[in-house]
Formats: structure tokens, C-alpha cells, sequence
């Protein structure tokens, strides 16, 4: 494998390399030394290369309504299916596991509209950028649930609205 492949491979492997070339915003040099694929001019070059043939850094606006749920709390997918719980009142659930109402003291603050996988990447990446740890999350159809400590719900939801406004594109080469 050429040089230049290693270095593309590398970079695909770290995303925010990935993005921080779309945006144009590299050192190049310092984006050598941390991929660590071989001598630092000729990588940093290889960078260079690559940063003119992709696309430009993008994102697009998704129009959703952002709202809180206070209460959530986990439940054995067992309790659901024995009638203990309601199984259509669970916001997320994941193999043995649903998050549901009124059942802890966690926070879901859900997204509707148009939201999908990147849209939930973006997101937690934001929230991840500001220190608020997520607990749970998804994304399926038209809605996106993120779940927060209860302290951190307002904070979650401004962020999320934020985050949706801007949420960053990949291309698809």
C-alpha cells in the first residue's frame, strides 16, 4: 500500500481529521505526527492532496421539535412483556432493556421530525463538546431520544435544538 493510501486510511479512521480537512482547517504538519503513518513532509503532503479533492465542509438545518421528559428510569423488558409496565410508553429500548416513564430520575429529551443516525451523531458529539454525559440514545423514524442526568435536561435540550440547526454533512464518495 502507497503512502498516500495509508494516510488517507488513517484519516478515515479520525473523524474529526476527517472533518478538520473538509473545513480547511489543518495543520498539516501536526495532523502528520498525530496519524503516525511514516516521515512528516511527505504524510503532511499526502494531507494536502487529499484536502483538495474532498468536499467542502457542509451542514444543513433539520427542522424538528425539541422536547424534555423528566422521570425515565430503566425496566427489565420482562416486567413489559408480563404487563407491569406499559411497553407503548418506552422511549428507547435495547436488547433486555427500556428506558420508560416514570420509573427513575433521568431526563429524555426527544427530537421529531427530520432527524436520522447523522443528525444523532452530531448531537452527541455537541453534547459530548459541553460535558453533558449521555446515558442512553437512538434514533429511529422520525424521532431522536437522548437521555440525561436530570440536572442536565434544560441544558441538553438548548444544546440539541443548536446542534440541530447546523447539523454537519458527510459525503458519500
Amino acid at each position: 500500500m502507497t503512502l498516500a493510501a495509508d494516510t488517507r486510511r488513517a484519516v478515515r479512521r479520525t473523524p474529526f481529521v476527517f472533518e478538520a480537512l473538509r473545513a480547511g482547517v489543518l495543520n498539516y504538519t501536526a495532523a502528520a505526527r498525530f496519524l503516525d503513518v511514516g516521515d512528516l513532509d511527505p504524510v503532511a503532503a499526502a494531507l494536502r492532496r487529499y484536502a483538495e479533492e474532498l468536499p467542502d465542509h457542509e451542514s444543513d438545518a433539520r427542522d424538528a421539535r425539541v422536547t424534555m421528559q423528566s422521570g425515565l428510569g430503566a425496566v427489565d423488558m420482562a416486567e413489559m412483556e408480563s404487563g407491569t409496565s406499559d411497553e407503548n410508553e418506552a422511549l428507547l429500548a435495547v436488547g433486555s432493556h427500556a428506558l420508560v416513564p416514570d420509573a427513575g430520575s433521568l431526563t429524555g429529551v426527544l427530537a421529531t421530525g427530520e432527524v436520522d443516525a447523522q443528525a444523532l451523531a452530531h448531537v452527541l458529539d455537541r453534547l459530548a463538546v459541553e460535558g453533558i454525559d449521555v446515558m442512553a440514545a437512538g434514533v429511529a423514524g422520525d424521532g431522536l431520544v437522548v437521555v440525561v442526568d436530570r440536572r442536565a435536561g434544560p441544558d441538553a435540550v438548548r444544546i440539541i435544538e443548536d446542534a440541530l440547526a447546523g447539523v454537519v454533512t458527510t459525503p458519500t464518495d
